[in-house]
């Protein structure tokens, strides 16, 4: 099944297609940077950190070329239908043939010359080039592209890495966001008994009450708030990415405030010479956590499909995105050299260090309220985001995966089973339990390698391998990566597979 075709003039701005780009791949894994860049030492860290956004973009360059490629396929598949059912009529339409002859031409039973009409047509619309033959105008989810370059068993094996990697994600998100609305809003907190005030460092126990005015339990309270999360987010799973722009606009600025006001706290520490921070310049033994937190940091590949498509410039797609890439490479330096220079010790999850301290309040680098609780949601309002854009992939992915071509979707299979299809399995395992920690590891280091690195690099050498052998060289793909030697798609494997050894040591070490 192809994805819909999108009109350009109901699509949006490059604009809109980079703030789409940059709340997906802007996640919380940001927050774990400064940690990581703490161990592993900070010049080492930002070597690495380069080398990985580069790697990762040479990846995204690859699948928009696929993206060209399978438009260019499923046109051709759909003019090969219509001559066929022209033949079984024993009709003729010399005005379709005629338009049909100067779009795409392959190599089937006749050639592109006998095929050509021998005056040119004149109906009043430019004149079609053959490199329109990979203009981007159906949203093709990476499934489709599986099916239309791979052999069976590679779509097989494509299905099972990407369902089990959206699947995990969205587990994560769902249980990730209500965990953080639980811990800002149970204000309960147990006492010494020798002091009678509230205890410090004190591990707070799923059954421990949330409210000291209630019985409510802190579990119980998650599960209250795993139920507002599905209610409030998961309808959004039943429409298109255009429906979520609102929402990709005000937790994009929410998210943005956030970010700015942890720069910004810290630069103003570290300009009243405040700064408490000594890192290392290099420290070989942090490279395996660096690489286990940063790896996925500039992932957003099995969502370009639907961010991609409807962008009207789309001859602008490769400086889109490579600003988008530099840019965020810039931020999470920004966010990670400040943090590693004003705290002398980094928690594990950065916003942590600005939370309330009621043991020492001197340690706080805020005693504003508002801030503090602001910068505790904001796993929030990062995740409130992504998951519209991750459960409308899985959705279009599971869609192409169950799609036969004899018999369309029922509306109500198209409209209604699909999305509870995507959602329901997501908040069952959330509600079940809220430690999805093992969840994190799988699904990301594994399947993610094989979504970020190893599906692109193996669908673009098979759909060069394809265009040629049924195109010849009548088609050119006007978004041809600039990295089209094979060498580049090589050279992404071996990364990938240096990467699943870093992160399985990791593992290893880490124990999660």
């Amino acid at each position: 099944m192809a994805g819909e075709i999108i009109d350009d003039r109901a699509g949006f701005s490059s604009w809109i297609g980079l703030v789409y780009a940059f709340n997906l791949i802007v996640g919380t894994g940001a927050l774990t940077m400064p940690k990581a860049f703490e161990q592993a030492g900070w010049l080492m860290s930002l070597v690495v950190v380069i080398v990985l956004a580069f790697m990762s973009f040479v990846p995204v360059t690859f699948m928009i070329e696929v993206m060209g490629s399978a438009n260019a396929m499923v046109r051709r598949n759909k003019k090969k239908h219509e001559e066929y059912v022209q033949e079984e009529q024993h009709m003729t339409y010399p005005t379709v043939q005629k338009e049909m002859s100067q779009e795409c031409p392959y190599h089937g039973d006749h050639s592109a010359e006998e095929r050509k009409p021998l005056l040119p047509v004149s109906n009043g619309s430019p004149e079609q080039t053959e490199s329109d033959c990979t203009e981007i105008t159906e949203k093709i989810e990476m499934g489709k592209m599986a099916s239309l370059f791979f052999p069976p068993v590679g779509v097989t094996l494509f299905y099972i890495c990407i369902i089990v990697y959206l699947y995990g994600d969205l587990a994560i998100y769902a249980a990730a966001v209500p965990k953080s609305l639980r811990d800002v809003a149970c204000t309960y907190k147990p006492t010494n008994s020798s002091t009678n005030s509230s205890a410090c460092n004190v591990t707070l126990e799923d059954d421990m009450l949330c409210w000291s005015s209630t019985s409510v339990s802190r579990i119980n309270a998650y599960r209250l708030f795993v139920a507002v999360f599905a209610v409030g987010i998961g309808p959004f799973t039943f429409f298109n990415l255009k429906k979520t722009l609102v929402l990709q606009i005000a937790t994009g600025l929410l998210r943005w405030t956030a970010f700015g006001m942890m720069i910004i706290l810290t630069i103003i520490r570290l300009a009243k010479g405040q700064g408490e921070g000594h890192p290392k310049v290099a420290d070989f033994s942090g490279i395996p956590n660096l690489f286990g937190v940063c790896i996925y940091s500039f992932m957003c590949h099995h969502s370009l499909p639907s961010i991609i498509t409807p962008i009207r410039e789309k001859s602008k797609l490769l400086p889109l995105f490579a600003s988008n890439y530099v840019l965020i490479l810039g931020f999470y330096c920004l966010l990670s050299f400040t943090g590693i220079f004003s705290f002398a010790s980094l928690r594990d999850l950065y916003t942590l260090n600005f939370e309330p301290n009621d043991c020492n309040k001197q340690m706080e680098i805020t005693s504003v309220p508002f801030i503090q609780y602001f910068l505790a949601l904001f796993p929030v309002f990062v995740l409130s985001t992504n998951f519209p854009i991750i459960s409308i992939t899985l959705r279009e992915n599971l869609k192409t995966l169950f799609h036969q071509k004899s018999k369309p979707f029922h509306w109500f299979i198209d409209r209604i089973v699909f999305p509870l299809l995507t959602i329901v399995p997501p908040f069952i395992v959330a509600f079940v339990t809220s430690d999805v920690e093992f969840l994190v590891g799988i699904t990301g280091s594994y399947a993610g390698s094989g979504i970020q690195y190893i599906f692109p690099a193996l669908l673009v050498y098979c759909s060069r391998k394809k265009l040629r052998n049924i195109f010849g060289s009548h088609v050119t793909n006007k978004h041809v990566s600039p990295f089209r030697h094979t060498a580049w798609a090589i050279a992404v494997l071996c990364w990938a597979i240096a990467c699943v050894g870093f992160v399985t040591v990791n593992h290893i070490i880490t124990r999660k």
